[in-house]
């Protein structure tokens, strides 16, 4: 008979790997509000800056979630969040995409600390929260017996 509750050694790791992921979307997050003041005059119909704010309070809003929710969604949204921004840092930083409709030009072809924290701290994120969603355990219904 297999216990539906994972044991103290899964609940540390699972719970250390939460705390990484959400330290991952914490520093996505602070540094993406940080520099958007810088990336106000770079736009289109919208901001660079104003783009930097959004990803600040959804990296924000994920990291939250991901401590305190600790469920699939959760774990799956910080997980995009995180996947997303690296994706799109990248696709910028080496190709030059131009500019999207309203989405302004952002390419900017160089590495410096800023840039490189962010792609450590989504990096992190991704591994732990993709983690969080592979070893999740699924539990019998309420009622269901034990098999």
């Amino acid at each position: 008979m297999q216990s539906d509750v994972p044991g103290p050694a899964r609940r540390v790791v699972r719970g250390v790997a939460r705390l990484l992921a959400a330290a991952g979307l914490g520093v996505d997050a602070y540094i993406h509000a940080h520099l958007a003041d810088q990336y106000d005059a770079v736009a289109a119909s919208i901001s660079q800056g104003t783009l930097f704010r959004i990803e600040a309070a959804v990296a924000a809003l994920a990291a939250l979630l991901v401590l305190v929710w600790r469920r699939a969604p959760a774990d799956a949204f910080a997980w995009l969040v995180a996947a997303g921004g690296l994706a799109l840092l990248l696709i910028y930083r080496y190709i030059d995409v131009g500019k999207l409709g309203p989405v302004p030009n952002m390419y900017e072809p160089v590495w410096f600390s800023d840039k490189k924290i962010t792609v450590v701290a989504q990096a992190v994120t991704i591994v732990t929260a993709g983690f969080l969603l592979l070893t999740r355990t699924r539990r019998a219904p309420r009622g269901a017996p034990p098999q």
